[in-house]
């Protein structure tokens, strides 16, 4: 089993330095869901789908090579709520050995 770090700020603002597995073909939201650093229903309400923006995160470092954002990536952040020029949608952020000690904010849920 092969796992990285990844430190995600919550959305309080506290900072959690998690591991996550690149063998078990996870994703960002998946990893944030694991590791409950948000209240249950409220992040990947559709399922990893790109189709909600609950999983939308800003991405704070920026020499990660991360996969190109889909037309349905960027569709669903044209609709969403506190949208930044980093955000983007955890879901559609595979796992893999090259995100070793990327950092993410989560974004606001949209009842905040």
């Amino acid at each position: 089993m092969s796992d990285i770090k990844i430190t995600v700020i919550d959305r309080e603002g506290e900072a959690h330095v998690v591991e996550a597995p690149t063998d078990m073909n996870m994703n960002l939201m998946e990893v944030i869901r694991l590791h409950e650093l948000a209240p249950e229903g409220t992040i990947g309400i559709c399922g990893g789908m790109a189709m909600c923006a609950s999983c939308q995160c800003y991405m704070l470092t920026h020499d990660h090579l991360l996969p190109e954002m889909t037309y349905e990536e960027e569709d669903m952040l044209d609709q969403a709520f506190f949208v930044k020029d980093n955000s983007r949608l955890s879901c559609q952020i595979p796992i893999t050995n090259e995100l070793e000690g990327l950092e993410v904010k989560m974004a606001p849920s949209n009842e905040e």
